[in-house]
C-alpha cells in the first residue's frame, strides 16, 4: 500500500492481513475491552477469532494515527440500534465523540477507517465473489445487476458493488433492506491492483482499491475524500 499526500479533514483508511496487524508493536489483546474479550472468545474457529481481534485492533490503530495518541489509550464501543447490545452494531470512541470510525473483517484481512467526518470502510475477499452473488438481485438496482451480469467476471463485479454498498450501510447512508434502491452503476466495476481509485457518489467521496497481496475488494466513503495510509513497518 503506498500513502498519499494528505488532504484537510481525510479520514484515514488501512487495510492489512490479520497477522501484520496482530504483530504491530501496539497490538495486543490488552487493547480490548472485557467486552470485546468475551465476544471473541464465542468464535468456534481460531481463525475467526483472529480476524475479530485484528479488525478491532486496526481501528484503533487508525484512530490513533489520527488523534496522535497510543492506541492503547483508546477504549472502542459497539451498540446495536436494533437489539441494543453492545457486543456489536456500530463503533464508536466513547471518550472521543469527535472522531468517526469503521472496521471490516474477512478471512485474513482488515479495514478500518478513523476521521473526524462519517466513514464507512468495507473489505471482502475476491473467493467468496460466488456466494455473495447469490444476493445480487436483492441488493442491486435494475441497472447495476445488468451491468454485474455482463461483465466479463461477474462474481467479482458483483463483488466491488457489494463493498461499495456495504460502506453506505456504514456511513448510514443505506440499509440492507433499502440496497436496492441505491443505484451506483455509473462508477466503473474494474479497479486493478495498484494506485485506488477514486469517484464520487452523490455528496460522498468513494475510495476503491484491489489489495494486491490478497486480492481483497476495498471501499470506503466519506464526505471528504478518504486517504490510505500504511500502519506498518516494512520487513
Amino acid at each position: 500500500m503506498t500513502t498519499e499526500a494528505q488532504e484537510p479533514d481525510a479520514p484515514l483508511v488501512a487495510v492489512a492481513s490479520a497477522d501484520a496487524v496482530l504483530r504491530h508493536p501496539e497490538a495486543g489483546e490488552h487493547l480490548l475491552t472485557e467486552i470485546e474479550r468475551a465476544r471473541a472468545a464465542r468464535f468456534r474457529l481460531e481463525s475467526g477469532r483472529t480476524d475479530y481481534v485484528a479488525g478491532h485492533v486496526l481501528v484503533r490503530l487508525c484512530a490513533a494515527r489520527l488523534l496522535g495518541v497510543p492506541a492503547a489509550g483508546l477504549v472502542l464501543a459497539q451498540e446495536c440500534p436494533d437489539c441494543g447490545l453492545a457486543d456489536h452494531g456500530k463503533p464508536y470512541l466513547p471518550d472521543h465523540p469527535e472522531v468517526q470510525v469503521s472496521l471490516s473483517h474477512t478471512r485474513g484481512v482488515v479495514a478500518a477507517g478513523a476521521g473526524l467526518r462519517p466513514v464507512g470502510v468495507d473489505v471482502e475477499l475476491a473467493a467468496r465473489g460466488g456466494s455473495l452473488g447469490a444476493v445480487a438481485r436483492r441488493v442491486l438496482a435494475p441497472a447495476e445487476l445488468a451491468l454485474v451480469e455482463s461483465a466479463a467476471e461477474p462474481g467479482l463485479a458483483f463483488l466491488r458493488q457489494w463493498v461499495r454498498k456495504e460502506s453506505l450501510i456504514k456511513v448510514g447512508r443505506a440499509t440492507l433492506d433499502t440496497l436496492g434502491q441505491v443505484d451506483m452503476s455509473a462508477l466503473p466495476l474494474d479497479v486493478p491492483p495498484g494506485a485506488p481509485l477514486r469517484s464520487r457518489f452523490e455528496d460522498l467521496h468513494l475510495l476503491d482499491w484491489t489489495d494486491p497481496e490478497h486480492g481483497a475488494a476495498v471501499a470506503a466513503v466519506s464526505t471528504a475524500p478518504p486517504r490510505l495510509v500504511e500502519l506498518f513497518p516494512a520487513g
